[in-house]
Parts: structure tokens; sequence; C-alpha cells
């Protein structure tokens, strides 16, 4: 499972959804995820690609890491994953 997959199905899995319903252009506030289905499905993507996310869950706008779109959460996540291999 490819890291678009595996983050579509934490995102799923937080929001009750099919992953089929996940796109992505969708926000954690279209799938109906709140700030705390969100910092878990932080916590699941940390522990399933072994990174850490530099995600500010009191204030996500002040954070280095975009969450506004499915898009942006699997951009971000293969950067950090590029960066520990280098």
């Amino acid at each position: 499972m490819n890291v678009k997959d595996q983050v579509i199905a934490i995102v799923a899995e937080q929001a009750l959804l099919e992953p089929s319903d996940v796109t992505l252009e969708s926000s954690p506030e279209d799938l109906g995820i709140d700030s705390l289905g969100l910092v878990e499905a932080i916590f699941a993507i940390e522990e399933a690609f072994d990174i850490s996310v530099p995600f500010n869950a009191n204030d996500p706008s002040e954070s280095d890491f975009d969450i506004s779109s499915v898009a942006k959460i699997i951009a971000g996540i293969e950067k950090l994953i590029a960066e520990q291999v280098s």
C-alpha cells in the first residue's frame, strides 16, 4: 500500500467512512473529522510511517504541516518521509 492509500485509509477510519468516500480535495471538516479526530489521525499517521508530524493541535493555522485537504496531508507526509531518508 502506498502513502496515499495508507493516509486515505487512516483518514477514512477516523471519519467512519469508506476509503472510497475520501477524495484528495476533502478537508477534515468535509469528512466530519473534529479536532480530536484529527489529532487521533495524526497519531495514527505518525505510527504508520514512523515519523513525527510538526502539528500544533491547538492552532493548526500556525503549524508547518498543512492539514487543509487530504492531498496536502499526503504531500506533507511524503516530504517528511523523504527528509528522513536523506
